[in-house]
């Protein structure tokens, strides 16, 4: 598992003080609020103060003191050390369903691999490519039967629809 996930991207600057507006890609932006140091370019840029507004992350980060400087990190990811996060009980981060197998409970069969989590209103759609085919599956206890991140498995249970014959 990678010890550092990538968790929103600075898109903007706020204000004259150089703060930074991050659109976090976590389930929400309180998430982001957790963190005293995030991560550019794999440096470790320490927070110095956090809020939320607008469904995004306004940060001052410490040696931005402009809005010019606070420009030049526009675009950039920001990542977090996953040390010390606590997840509800039935949740994992995205990352590390990336690259997962994902076989058929019923039958045993390999389906692919676990190439992208699309997030919807209604529910995240687990996007599975393998063997000529493309599966979605709506991320929901009906169809996702087991997660199991440390064997690298996702067990699903397939219904008509689900398969796509491109890959």
């Amino acid at each position: 598992m990678k010890q550092f996930l990538e968790a929103g991207q600075i898109v903007s600057t706020h204000g004259v003080q150089g703060e930074v507006k991050i659109l976090p890609w976590a389930d929400g932006p309180e998430f982001l609020l957790k963190f005293k140091t995030f991560y550019l370019g794999g440096k470790p840029v320490a927070v110095q103060s956090a809020r939320i507004h607008k469904g995004c992350v306004l940060a001052k980060l410490e040696g931005v003191e402009t809005p010019e400087q606070a420009t030049l990190l526009r675009g950039k990811t920001v990542c977090v050390d996953r040390t010390g996060v606590r997840l509800p009980a039935g949740t994992v981060f995205i990352a590390d369903l990336i690259g997962c197998r994902v076989l058929n409970d019923d039958t045993g069969e390999e389906l692919g691999t676990l190439r992208d989590v699309l997030t919807l209103p209604s529910s995240d759609v687990y996007v599975i490519g393998g063997a000529g085919k493309q599966y979605m599956i709506p991320a929901v206890k009906e169809f996702i039967r087991l997660i199991d991140v440390e064997a690298g498995v996702v067990r699903v249970h397939l219904i008509e629809g689900f398969a796509t014959d491109e890959n």
